[in-house]
Order: structure tokens, then sequence, then C-alpha cells
């Protein structure tokens, strides 16, 4: 891989653009925690009926990262961005107008449709075109976007106690973006780099023979367990800790929200590292450290509050590295499909593993949930270290 110069006027407006769209991708996810009671309320559903939000966008998201090899040789990267992002945006903006739930439900589609090719569409580019340092940043936005969307959500309940411009306001940012991609979507699909005619060869592999390579199996495998790890921890530890373990609410969610924090920390500060210690090293260390962490929490030791930070600082850099190490193993044909299967590997584990939790909480009690993290841990760091394996035999 040959990564562009940065120091390009266009590829600067490129890695601007980038990183803009890595936090549109967290804007629009979190709306929904902060408007859920206000929503429900007002079209007189129950508390379950959340689960059509999740489940739509999930299951368009899988679908949209699926497909995403097969879009970017159609319409190529630029022009993919620029009408993903309408998507997103119109999903907030029907959010805002919906009259009835039905029609707030079915937005929820067009949010995953446009969030999947976002998401594997500039994982893909930045994998093939900017540093693994640029990739850990741009990942750490994500985070941002995640943290500003709540934010602005809650300014405009309290401020003028409206759910709806919470989401118009995210939607008009988002169209913003959508303008942007679109305007520099002639520089995304200028070639940066020659071709030979093995590489030519390459841009013939399907979607179909690109699952055919085991490494993208081996590549899915571990982005669905290290996203299904990522959120169980998220979602289960807060009900641990209070529930299982007797702390107080203010406690808990401090330590819940110091976990996400360290994980768009760690992002930032591996940011400035990687290149140095390699990344295949720091994703060893990284994973170890998923492994101790989960463990020091399921011990319930008077410390093991704290293991939380430990454990967001070893996941921190996997997804991101994970991703810049996926051309550079299976080949850049082979990655314009596989990182969209990544993206909806990740999309199940993300969904499944921590679904699994809630039953295995209900039948073996929440320390049983504990337990299966240090699993999840474990299973990644041993799949990772027979994908090295299987690198060296190579």
């Amino acid at each position: 891989m040959k990564a562009f110069n940065t120091t390009s006027s266009a590829a600067r407006l490129l890695l601007v653009t980038a990183y803009l769209g890595f936090i549109s991708l967290g804007l629009p996810d979190t709306l929904i925690g902060v408007a859920w009671p206000s929503v429900r309320d007002f079209f007189g559903r129950q508390q379950s009926d959340i689960a059509w939000i999740f489940f739509g966008a999930g299951a368009s998201y899988f679908v949209s990262g699926l497909l995403t090899g097969k879009l970017l040789k159609s319409f190529g990267i630029g022009l993919l961005l620029g009408g993903s992002s309408l998507l997103v945006a119109a999903s907030a903006l029907g959010y805002s107008i919906a009259p009835a739930w039905g029609l707030f439900a079915a937005c929820a589609l067009l949010h995953g449709l446009g969030s999947g090719a976002i998401d594997a569409g500039l994982n893909h580019y930045v994998a093939n075109h900017f540093s693994p340092r640029h990739m850990n940043w741009l990942h750490a936005c994500y985070g941002i976007g995640a943290t500003l969307g709540p934010l602005i959500m809650t300014s405009m309940l309290v401020s003028l106690g409206s759910w709806r411009a919470g989401y118009a306001t995210v939607g008009s940012l988002l169209l913003l973006l959508t303008g942007l991609f679109l305007y520099t979507r002639k520089l995304w699909d200028a070639p940066g780099e020659t071709t030979d005619a093995a590489s030519e060869s390459e841009a013939c592999v399907g979607t179909f023979d690109a699952l055919k390579h085991g490494g993208v199996w081996a590549h899915m495998l571990l982005f669905g367990i290290y996203t299904g790890l990522e959120v169980t921890v998220g979602q289960w530890s807060f009900t641990v800790m209070t529930e299982a373990r007797g702390m107080t609410k203010e406690t808990a969610g401090m330590w819940v929200t110091i976990y996400w924090a360290s994980i768009a920390t760690g992002r930032v500060v591996f940011g400035f590292i990687i290149e140095w210690l390699g990344i295949d090293l720091l994703l060893r260390l990284s994973m170890l450290a998923a492994v101790i962490g989960t463990a020091l929490f399921a011990a319930n030791l008077p410390f093991s509050a704290g293991a939380l930070a430990l454990t967001g600082l070893g996941l921190a850099s996997i997804y991101p590295c994970l991703m810049t190490r996926t051309p550079q193993r299976l080949g850049k044909a082979h990655a314009a499909h596989a990182i969209g299967f990544q993206v909806s590997a990740a999309m199940v584990g993300a969904a499944a593993l921590p679904s699994a939790c809630g039953w295995l909480a209900q039948s073996g009690g929440l320390e049983a949930v504990t337990l299966a993290t240090i699993a999840m841990a474990v299973c990644l760091l041993l799949v990772h270290e027979a994908l090295l394996r299987f690198d060296r035999r190579g």
C-alpha cells in the first residue's frame, strides 16, 4: 500500500472530509437513546418497541455493508459517499417530521443503508490511502460524533422541548456533509497510484470470489467477536455493577463513561505510536490487555471497576488496526469486498453477542456475563494469533 502524500491540498481536503464523515457516523447513532422516552410517549408505544428501530437499522446496515464492494465498482467512492450521506440525512429529517409510528420506524431502514455504506466505503478508502495513524484518529472521530449526538438532542429537549428539533438539527448537519462529499467526489475517485497488470486483473474479483479467500472469513470472525465484546462490556457493565454488586448509579455511570472515553482516548494516543510499534504487535498487546481487563472486572475485587478503563484501552486500537491490515493482508481487490463484509459481521456481533448475554444473565445470573466477556476476549486473541501464524506460513 502506498499512502497519499497528506501535504497536498487535495489530500488534506479528503482527509478533513473523512474525519467529518466519521463524526457523521456517530452523530445519528446515539440520538434515539436520549429521544426515546419522548418519542415513545408521543406515539403511544411500549418500551420494547424501540427494538423496531434497532432491528431496522441493523438489518439494512448489514445488507449495505455486504453490497459496498459491488457499489464501489459501479459508482465509485465519491458518489457512493455522497448518496449514502444523503440517505442518512433523509432518515434524520424523516424522523423529525414523521406523523405516524410506522413512518418513524421506517426511517431506520434509510439510516442503516446509508451508514453501512459510509462506514465500509470510508474504511476501505482510508485503509488504502492513509496511514495507520490516521485510521486510529478517524475512528476516534466516531466517538466524538457519538458524544455530540446526545448533547444536541438533550439541548433541543431542554431548550425547545422538542425531540423533532434534535433530529432536524442533525439532519441539517448531514445535508452539509452530503454537499461536501459531492463537491469532492472527483477527488475521491482520482487515481492515486499506478497499477500493473496484476493489480488490474485483481480488479475483476467478484463478491462471491472474495468469500473464497480464507483470510476474509477470519477477518469477519475477528470483527464479529470484537464488536460483540465492545458492546457487551458497554451495555452490561452498568447493570452488573448496580444490580449484582450494589454500586450506586452515579458511580457506575461514571465508570461506564470512563470505559467509552478510554476507547476514544486510546485511539488518539495509539495513533502517535502505531507506526513505531507496528500494527501486529500493537494488536497483540491490545488483545492481551482486553483479556486482563475483562478478567479483573470479572474477579469483582475492590478495584475491579477500574478494570473497565484497561479494557477500553485494550479495545481501542483493534477495530482501526484490523481495518488497516485488511488490504495489506488480503490484497486490494479482495479488500474492497472484505471491508464491507467486515462491517456487516461487526453489526451481527454487536447485536448477537450482547443479546446472548441477556439470556445468559437470565439463566445464570449477571456475573455470568462477565465470564462471557473473558471468553470473547480470549477467542479474539486466539483467532488473531492463528491468523498471524497463517501469514507467516504464507
